[in-house]
């Protein structure tokens, strides 16, 4: 292992993509510390310390929306957008076009997602701009500007926030190592850790919690990483045969080869995009907070660990867990790449009966793996109703960061390959997910 982070750093491009990576990271850290003008963010973070809802959205914010920084709103807004991007992108014409075009599409529809994240993310600057101005803390108000003053700064200055944590994660993208969007929300999940284990250890101090409860919570946290990096590996081989050609004097191909069906081929991007849905209620409430069915819907029905909210919630995962993997799975194209290369599953007719072959099995394997995926992710609720843990230890923010450190590996992981390097993994290597 030693020797394998020795070759990193003997890796020039490597190198300047992880340093890179690590300096837009410390840039993302420092905006989340950075107060919003009209409103002291110590006085917020009281006032929404037992707010179950904001707590969460807080996770994703990295502490920036507890605390009213100028990063508040995070990644969230350009998440949004891209959801209503590709679910208009299954039933829109133009956009399924676009989709088609390839890179040229590919850059237009990134376009329109950054039009869509900037409106997004001004309805949500509204929205809480007019929460803020309604908190109050011991009788008085927390913020002591002017109130349409207050309400156009902080549209402004979340907006503009947001707008450059995306442009951010994009440079991580293109200039870095890993998924920019992705590490952005990692990063901002890893800053609460900290908080969480000094939390954990006062538990211990000042007796809220045995000794005995917290070494069972802590290798419940253990069995389940271990089983989310099993699961998240986890495929099935399809066996394929190539038949052998004769080109000139040479044989060519009559190799047996398997194609891999990941049981998670969707990532972490549905847990991630039904956390972006699940906050759509409380956003709502935000925009208009005299609508008391809204506020009724969001109490009673929508009360994170509540009994509907953990059945959307669930429902929500399944469904972008398939919606995601045929984006990023298609099987027709599959079965024509095999057909032109002479490929064939033993026993299954090429065209389109193999396409089918692989869609029924990609299918089958993908509802356990969701399956497994929204249990974690409402496991917190049990948790934090059961024995108060913090919510970095919950299921969601576990998922996401192993998720997303495997990637990251994984892309490491093909750099020190290309350059003849050992890998991290001696037996195996890890394979990473198309996002």
């Amino acid at each position: 292992m030693l020797n394998t982070f020795q070759s990193i750093f003997k890796i020039e491009e490597l190198r300047k993509r992880i340093f890179y990576t690590l300096a837009i990271l410390v840039v993302y850290r420092i905006g989340g510390h950075i107060p919003t003008p009209g409103v002291d963010g110590s006085l917020v973070a009281k006032a929404l310390a037992s707010d179950t809802i904001f707590g969460m959205l807080d996770l994703f914010a990295g502490g920036a929306f507890r605390n009213a920084t100028i990063f508040a709103l995070g990644i969230m807004p350009y998440i949004s957008a891209s959801i209503m991007l590709q679910l208009l992108g299954a039933v829109v014409p133009y956009l399924q076009r676009l989709q088609k075009e390839g890179e040229e599409g590919r850059r237009k529809i990134t376009q329109y997602t950054r039009y869509l994240t900037v409106l997004i993310a001004a309805l949500q600057a509204f929205g809480t701009a007019q929460f803020l101005t309604s908190l109050e803390l011991g009788g008085a108000k927390i913020v002591y500007m002017p109130y349409g003053e207050f309400i156009a700064l902080t549209m402004l200055t979340f907006t503009c926030g947001t707008i450059f944590i995306m442009w951010l994660g994009e440079q991580i993208t293109e200039r870095g190592i890993g998924n920019g969007i992705s590490l952005i929300i990692f990063i901002g999940i890893v800053a609460r850790f900290p908080d969480a284990v000094i939390e954990e250890i006062q538990y211990l101090w000042f007796g809220t919690r045995s000794f005995f409860v917290e070494v069972v919570l802590v290798a419940v946290m253990i069995a389940v990483v271990a089983a989310i990096i099993l699961v998240t590996r986890a495929q099935r081989k399809v066996p394929v045969q190539y038949p052998r050609k004769i080109v000139g004097r040479k044989v060519y191909g009559g190799a047996t080869t398997h194609l891999p069906l990941s049981v998670n081929s969707a990532g972490v991007i549905p847990i991630i995009f039904a956390q972006s849905i699940m906050f759509l209620p409380a956003t709502a409430q935000q925009l208009f907070p005299n609508t008391e069915w809204i506020a009724n819907v969001v109490s009673n029905s929508l009360v994170p660990g509540g009994f509907w909210y953990s059945i959307i919630y669930c429902l929500i995962i399944v469904f972008f867990a398939y919606f995601y993997t045929a984006i990023v799975f298609n099987p027709i194209d599959i079965a024509d790449n095999m057909r032109k290369n002479g490929g064939f599953i033993p026993g299954i007719r090429p065209g389109k009966r193999t396409a089918e072959h692989v869609e029924r099995i990609l299918t089958r394997i993908t509802l356990p793996g969701a399956l497994f995926f929204a249990t974690i992710a409402i496991m917190p609720w049990v948790l934090m109703g059961q024995f108060n843990v913090n919510y970095f230890f919950g299921g969601t923010g576990l998922l996401i960061v192993v998720g997303v450190a495997l990637d990251t590996l994984q892309q490491i992981e093909s750099h020190l390959l290309m350059r003849h390097y050992d890998g991290f993994m001696k037996k195996g290597k890890i394979r990473g997910r198309s996002y």
